[in-house]
């Protein structure tokens, strides 16, 4: 800062944190500062409209540099590179092989291998799969369901015969029974012969200083509707029961460390996603230096001391489901863009950008080449790799991390205190915890508390899914085993009930006609405008047809129309204060020809009860209840 800046701001005095306040309440003219301006969010804490240097004072992190220890800041002393990732499902090796090397000369960085299935793979098949593929040059991962151990084995033997370099080699298997654990309910084998095959393949690829073996999929717990606080706070738990199990095992802890790979999912809360990450490495870097792992690399304090880079959390993430939709999927370009960002300037090491339709189709082309290009963008066009943690700086996101950190760690620690995830989990604290989360963010959605455009806000009232969909898109996913010894986690998307809904009429109209939801505005002009849209609004969600208009200067007028237009709900939308009159004269009118419904919550609400009308919607209706009976009504199943 040169003489004239110092010059420039010294003519501006300071400003307190009183005098702010005072003012605030001044423009609040005498509105509730808790109530109109305070955040309480999911996460256990309250996010204040502003903040100041003094909300950071005394936190510790905000001092340290890239790729210093605790790195919350990132592992890099500079730059912001992440690897760009595209998971391929293999069917047969030959067609994933050309797959890979059509996509790898379209921007992918790191290729992810899904199977499908318990059959063994070859090392043949491995050998089609990688053919032609440097693997110094590009990250290679593979996700499989079961006998990961032998896919292991078979994977070693082809590194051995390509002679592939361990200082070079980037690779991964997805190898997480605890995850595997929590959502089918039960361990494929004993308890311990599980961790010894966890002990066994950590031991195997030793070698190899980049090649993660053990996988924590938090993800699932973003994908079960769960908080960011949980799916942290959880997500280091199943890390440091994979530290606690290998390390008893014998497992030097370095070693087991480096193997763990995190694999989170990616909300659309976005400074509150970025400073998820952040405060990621800040806890797992602590939970890691409690093990005492110790090594002889540059990074480490004098040989046999504390090692950071066992410290360093290897973190991917992947855009979440929870926010993706079936109807207006386009919309899911825009969830997915802020996503990504968030992952990125939280400083991920890789990110998978999932295909706008993934899902409710396999993924088109024009799909995924819009995916790979939402990071590209990010790369090329506004060059977020280029500076080392662009979110320093901000009190807002120093604060936000140093909360998340602090409620994650809280749950942490609960967790231990009942013996580790696993015991927790058991118990059924886990899935307690995560379900009564998920009730409370489906809720929020019903009530519109929680928007989804295109679902429960905004519907695109032309749109109209095919008749032929599986009704599985609707519902939540359950892969619970047959012999399951406890409650399993459910995958599910937060629109999917209005969806189901909404999917049941196109299932009706296209056999019987599409309902017809029929505005009935009269009165005050401003009262019936403002109410006709919040109905037009509410009845497309269910897929209804909506028919607005103007106004009408009587009721006989409206009546008429309504018949005309043979609708099947009719909304009166004008002011509390002329429901008292209008509103019975419509009702004799209809005489139960059609569903008579008023628009707003009047006070002379129970006095029209009285006489026999029984439907209001306004903003404090439940969308999704309100919906689900006026579908029986109109007898849509």
């Amino acid at each position: 800062m040169n003489e004239k800046d110092i010059k420039l701001l010294s003519e501006f005095p300071p400003i307190s944190t009183a005098t702010w306040e005072e003012q605030i309440n001044i423009d609040l003219k005498g509105k509730e500062y808790e109530k109109s301006l305070i955040w309480k969010t999911n996460e256990g804490f309250n996010v204040r409209p502003y903040y100041r240097a003094e909300n950071i004072e005394g936190l510790d992190f905000p001092e340290s540099f890239p790729g210093e220890y605790p790195f919350v800041r990132g592992k890099s002393a500079s730059g912001n590179q992440w690897l760009i990732r595209q998971d391929i499902l293999v069917t047969d090796t030959a067609s994933a092989n050309k797959k890979a090397l059509e996509i790898l000369n379209k921007g992918i960085t790191s290729l992810g291998f899904v199977f499908e299935g318990c059959g063994v793979v070859t090392v043949d098949e491995l050998k089609t799969l990688l053919k032609g593929i440097r693997l110094e040059a590009v990250e290679v991962n593979f996700i499989t369901s079961c006998k990961t151990k032998e896919f292991f084995e078979q994977l070693l033997v082809l590194l051995i015969e390509l002679k592939a370099d361990p200082a070079t080699l980037r690779m991964s298997v997805n190898h997480d029974p605890i995850g595997r654990f929590t959502l089918r309910g039960k361990f494929g084998k004993n308890e311990p012969e599980v961790f010894e095959t966890v002990k066994t393949m950590v031991e195997w690829g030793e070698k190899y200083p980049y090649l993660h073996l053990v996988a924590v999929n938090g993800v699932n717990f973003n994908n079960a509707g769960a908080s960011i606080v949980q799916e942290l706070g959880f997500s280091l738990a199943m890390g440091a029961e994979y530290m606690t199990r290998l390390t008893e095992l014998g497992v030097d802890a370095a070693l087991a460390a480096k193997k763990i790979r995190f694999n989170f999912g990616v909300g659309g809360n976005y400074f509150m996603e970025l400073a998820k990450l952040r405060a990621a490495r800040l806890l797992w870097a602590n939970i890691v230096k409690a093990y005492n792992p110790v090594c002889d690399c540059e990074e480490s304090t004098g040989k046999g001391e504390f090692c950071p880079c066992a410290a360093k959390m290897y973190a991917h993430c992947e855009t979440s489901t929870w926010n993706m939709t079936v109807y207006d999927p386009y919309v899911n370009l825009l969830r997915t863009q802020t996503e990504a960002m968030s992952a990125v300037l939280g400083g991920a090491d890789s990110i998978t950008v999932l295909p706008f339709d993934a899902v409710y189709e396999e993924p088109t082309a024009f799909a995924e080449r819009i995916a790979r290009n939402q990071q590209s963008l990010l790369k090329e066009e506004v060059h977020l790799d280029k500076i080392a943690d662009p979110a320093a700086g901000s009190y807002y996101i120093e604060t936000l991390t140093a909360s998340i950190a602090e409620q994650s760690w809280k749950l942490f620690l609960e967790v231990q205190d009942k013996g580790g995830f696993i015991t927790a989990f058991r118990s059924g604290f886990v899935q307690s915890q995560v379900n009564e989360m998920a009730d409370k963010r489906r809720n929020a959605i019903s009530s519109r508390r929680e928007n989804i455009l295109g679902v429960n806000q905004f519907p695109n009232i032309n749109e109209q899914l095919d008749p032929g969909l599986p009704t599985s898109l609707f519902e939540a996913e359950d892969q619970t085993a047959e012999d399951a010894e406890v409650e399993t986690l459910k995958l599910f998307r937060g629109a999917q009930q209005i969806e189901a809904i909404r999917y049941a009429t196109d299932l009706f109209a296209a056999k019987k006609g599409r309902p017809k939801a029929c505005m009935l505005p009269i009165g005050n002009l401003a009262m019936r405008k403002a109410r006709a849209q919040f109905a037009c609004n509410f009845f497309a969600a269910a897929g209804y047809e909506v028919v607005d208009h103007n106004g009408f200067d009587t009721i006989e007028e409206g009546f008429q129309s309504v018949l005309d237009a043979k609708a099947s709900l009719v909304v009166l939308c004008s002011s509390d204060e002329e429901y008292a009159a209008l509103a019975p004269e419509l009702f004799v009118k209809l005489r139960n020809r059609t569903i008579m419904v008023v628009a707003g919550a009047p006070a002379c609400m129970e006095e029209l009860k009285a006489i026999g009308i029984q439907n209001f919607i306004n903003v404090k209706t439940n969308l999704l209840e309100a919906l689900t009976a006026y579908n029986k009504m109109l007898g849509i199943n």
